[in-house]
């Protein structure tokens, strides 16, 4: 049997801005407020399709600073459906964002920043999106 790191399975934003950052990732994106192990330290896990792909914590009750963007990590990707749907929302909710078709035209993109200013890359097949 070979070696394999398998796929993504969350990423993990340290936060003071929880309400807010719940709100978008509900909201903007979607994803649906769920379940959450009792940690030691406050925080929320946003769901996509029963799975928790975002986790968040709350540093508001510590003496980190709140980063102003996503560090060295420039974007986080989601294999997404509904592209027309999902510019609808983000044109609805106000939100500023950026489409891209990659060379090619197979994958069709939608780039935008969350409250802590993480870039959420949004991908869609541009096969599957014509039917």
């Amino acid at each position: 049997m070979s070696e394999s790191v398998g796929v993504l399975d969350h990423f993990n934003i340290r936060t003071r801005k929880l309400a807010e950052t719940v709100r978008f990732y509900e909201d903007v994106l979607g994803l649906e407020r769920g379940e959450r192990p009792n940690f030691a330290f406050p925080g929320a896990w946003m769901y996509s399709e029963g799975k928790p792909v975002v986790h968040l914590v709350d540093i508001s009750p510590t003496d980190e600073q709140q980063k102003a963007d996503s560090g060295v990590v420039h974007h986080v990707a989601f294999a997404s459906r509904g592209f027309a749907g999902m510019k609808q929302r983000l044109q609805s909710k106000g939100m500023a964002f950026d489409v891209r078709q990659v060379p090619g035209g197979d994958l069709w993109q939608i780039f935008v920043n969350d409250p802590n200013g993480v870039m959420i890359e949004l991908n869609y097949e541009a096969a599957r999106e014509q039917g």
